[in-house]
C-alpha cells in the first residue's frame, strides 16, 4: 500500500536558505501562478483553530488548499496554555481534508518534546525536515557552486568566501552568483577573485597589516593602512577591524599556550577553521601574551581618544601603527 501524501509539514531549523528553498519548491509544485488557494498567515498573532479552518476551505477550481503559517508552533511551545494549544492542535491534524497542504514553517529548531513535531514524525500525515547550517562551510560552497552554478571553486578560494559570509548560506549563494559571472565560466574561481569582489579584500589586508606590526615591519603596516583610507575605507573602521583583529589574536594566543595547537580552537573561539589556522600562526609571531594585551589596551586608549576628540581617527591610526611597531 502507498504511503499517503503529507497533509501537514514542517519545515525548521536555522538554515534558512535551504528551507525557504524548499518552501519556494513546494509553492511552485502547487501550481497556483493567482495564489487563488494558497494562503500565508503569521504565527505571532493567528489562532491554531483560525489555521484549521483556512486550509479547510475546499479548493478553487484545484484538487489541493496550500496554508503556511510562520512561527506558531515555537510561539506555542512556551507555556502551559501554548502547550494544551498544541495538544489540541495535533487532534485537528490528524483529521485534515486530503487535499490540505498545511505547512508550520519555523526559522528556529524546535524542542523534541513539541507534540505537533512529534505527531509530524509518527503519523504517516506529517511529514517534517530539520534544516542546519552545514558542518563544513568550505565543502558546502565547493558542492554548491558546482552543482547550482556548473563552475568550479578552489578550496582556499571557497575557504576564504567561508570566512567571508559566515554562516550565511544565502549570503554565499549570492557571492558565487557574483564571483562566477566575474569568471565567465572560464576558469576555476581562486582566492583571488574571492578578495576581488567581497569584503575578504579588507579582511585580507588587516591580517597582512598586523602581521607586519607582528614582525615589527611599520613601514609596510603603515603603507597597508594609507592604502585602505585611499581606497575610501573610514579609519574608524579600519580601527575596529584592527580592534578585532587583535581581540581574535588574544583568545586565540590563550587557546595555544593551554593546549599547545589549535586543534579545536576554531569552535571555541568562534570563527571559521579557515581563520583559526591563520589566526594560530599570527599569534606565534608576538613574543608572548602579555605583548598582545599592551597592544590591545593601546587599541582601547587611542579609541577613547577619537570617541572623545582628543585626536583625529586618521591620526590615532597612524601613531598607533608607529607606536606598536619601534
Amino acid at each position: 500500500m502507498a504511503k499517503p501524501t503529507p497533509t501537514f509539514y514542517i519545515l525548521h531549523g536555522e538554515d534558512e536558505y535551504s528551507r525557504k528553498g524548499q518552501l519556494v519548491a513546494m509553492r511552485r509544485a502547487m501550481n497556483d501562478p493567482n495564489e487563488l488557494n494558497t494562503t500565508i498567515l503569521s504565527g505571532a498573532d493567528v489562532s491554531p483553530m483560525a489555521v484549521i479552518n483556512a486550509v479547510s476551505v475546499i479548493p478553487f477550481l484545484a484538487d489541493k488548499r496550500l496554508v503556511i503559517v510562520e512561527g506558531l508552533l515555537a510561539r506555542l511551545d512556551k507555556g502551559k496554555s501554548g502547550k494544551e494549544e498544541l495538544e489540541k492542535l495535533c487532534e485537528s491534524l490528524i483529521a485534515l481534508p486530503e487535499f490540505a497542504r498545511l505547512v508550520f514553517h519555523e526559522n528556529t529548531t524546535l524542542s523534541k518534546n513539541n507534540p505537533v513535531l512529534k505527531l509530524a514524525q509518527e503519523n504517516p500525515n506529517g511529514y517534517e525536515k530539520t534544516f542546519v547550517a552545514p558542518a563544513n562551510l568550505t565543502q558546502w560552497i565547493m558542492a554548491h557552486t558546482k552543482n547550482e552554478f556548473g563552475a568550479d571553486i578552489e578550496p582556499n578560494a571557497a575557504a576564504a568566501l567561508a570566512s567571508v559570509v559566515d554562516k550565511d548560506l544565502r549570503a554565499a549563494d549570492s557571492e558565487i552568483a557574483k564571483i562566477v559571472a566575474y569568471v565567465n565560466y572560464e576558469r576555476p574561481i581562486n582566492e583571488i577573485d574571492v578578495a576581488t569582489l567581497t569584503p575578504y579584500i579588507a579582511e585580507a589586508n588587516i591580517f597582512e597589516m598586523v602581521d607586519a606590526i607582528g614582525r615589527q615591519d611599520g613601514k609596510t603596516a603603515l603603507t597597508i593602512a594609507r592604502q585602505l583610507l585611499n581606497e575610501g575605507s573610514e579609519p574608524l573602521s579600519l580601527f575596529g577591524m584592527i580592534n578585532r583583529q587583535f581581540r581574535l589574536l588574544i583568545l586565540a594566543r590563550e587557546y595555544i599556550d593551554e593546549y599547545g595547537s589549535t586543534d579545536g580552537m576554531a569552535k571555541v573561539i568562534g570563527v571559521h577553521d579557515f581563520v583559526a589556522k591563520k589566526l594560530g600562526g599570527q599569534a606565534r609571531q608576538f613574543a608572548a601574551l602579555e605583548l598582545l594585551e599592551d597592544i590591545y589596551r593601546k587599541l582601547v586608549d587611542y579609541d577613547f581618544q577619537i570617541k572623545t576628540g582628543k585626536m583625529s581617527d586618521q591620526m590615532a591610526l597612524e601613531v598607533f601603527i608607529a607606536g606598536v611597531t619601534k
